[in-house]
């Protein structure tokens, strides 16, 4: 099986979708170094807008407050700056936050309202992993030029060398180096496209699917036969195409998609969803909803192809967690693609404590 470049951390693509469109002003904090057990990693990000609401966290709330004193004092004087917290001490309570991570960060501010480096830069990397595209960020967080958020349109020439190497390595990194005795730091992201889930089948169970997982940040694509319920209307956000399930290979591209869900409750729709899987290859994850007696058929009609479905197909799709309603079953399967993409298998936790 291939390896599956995908971003299951999405603050990114909710900052976009969230952020007030007043056009008012605000601060971009971003995670940029970690030491122990922290809260969120390199690359998370939060908006603190002037009025001191903020969109997105970088702690669980011990740290957000502080951070918005600090962002007003960015807002006010214009320029980006980098603070530190250390809560691997003894006490309980440091800088006055009560925060108890015991963990470090190093978080960079930066004024990224509207027409600012930083909101262009954000704008464009989700242009691009939208559309299913890689792309990296660099967050420059110690240097004798302006610190920020930029991407490689306005970058020094060993800076976009370091973007272009995240992009061929597919992985983020820091660099940290010196010329004439001035020193710059910085984080490089590697931002793979967030997860494509497309769901075949349009019916009224299909749409907390759909909602779940484009509450994560995720694409979602969903496909019908029946023009009543492929409506666009129904699913907002999502890509709806009404099209034969025998022309499914035709009607979505399916090399651009992480999972599927066959949910069509269509016996024959199905059976089509699924040899037009089984003839592409992918994707690598293939949920099928129903009882075992349903599936058993549906291998049945299969015949020989179902051996070309066997290591990618889920079936009954989801986790068990006795889900009952549409919403929980929902739950259920938004979470095994989830466990599947983060290469984590379900477990049930050990009870303990001390």
């Amino acid at each position: 099986m291939a390896r599956i470049d995908v971003r299951l951390d999405t603050s990114l693509e909710s900052l976009l979708e969230y952020a007030p469109r007043d056009g008012g002003p605000r601060v971009l904090a971003t995670v940029v170094a970690t030491a122990g057990s922290t809260y969120r990693k390199p690359g998370a990000r939060m908006l603190i807008m002037a009025d001191g609401s903020y969109l997105g966290l970088l702690s669980g709330g011990c740290l957000e407050a502080d951070l918005g004193i600090h962002a007003q004092r960015v807002l006010e004087s214009g320029i980006p700056r980098a603070i530190e917290y250390d809560m691997r001490g003894p006490d309980d309570v440091l800088f006055g936050v009560g925060a108890g991570c015991q963990g470090a960060l190093r978080i960079l501010l930066e004024p990224a309202g509207p027409g600012s480096p930083a909101a262009a830069a954000l704008v464009n990397a989700g242009r691009i992993t939208r559309s299913g595209r890689a792309t990296s960020l660099v967050a420059v967080h110690e240097s004798e030029q302006a610190l920020g958020t930029y991407d490689a349109e306005r970058l020094s020439p060993a800076l976009l060398t370091a973007a272009k190497r995240a992009l061929a390595d597919t992985m983020s990194h820091d660099i940290d180096f010196e010329v004439g005795g001035r020193r710059t730091r910085a984080f490089v992201q590697f931002l793979a496209p967030p997860p494509h889930v497309l769901i075949c089948g349009a019916g009224p169970d299909a749409q907390p699917v759909v909602s779940a997982a484009l509450g994560l940040g995720w694409r979602v694509s969903v496909v019908d036969h029946r023009p009543a319920y492929a409506v666009a209307q129904r699913f907002p956000g999502a890509d709806v195409r009404c099209a034969d399930a025998r022309e499914l290979r035709s009607s979505v591209a399916l090399a651009e998609c992480h999972a599927a869900v066959v949910m069509s409750h269509h016996l024959p729709s199905d059976v089509a969803y699924l040899r037009e899987f089984a003839e592409a290859g992918v994707p690598y994850y293939v949920g099928l909803l129903g009882p075992q007696s349903r599936r058993r058929r549906i291998a049945q009609e299969l015949g020989a192809t179902a051996e070309k479905l066997r290591s990618r197909i889920r079936g009954p799709v989801g986790i068990d967690i006795g889900a009952v309603t549409p919403e929980g079953i929902a739950l259920a399967i938004i979470s095994q693609i989830h466990a599947w993409l983060a290469e984590r298998e379900p477990k049930v936790m050990p009870d303990s404590f001390g």
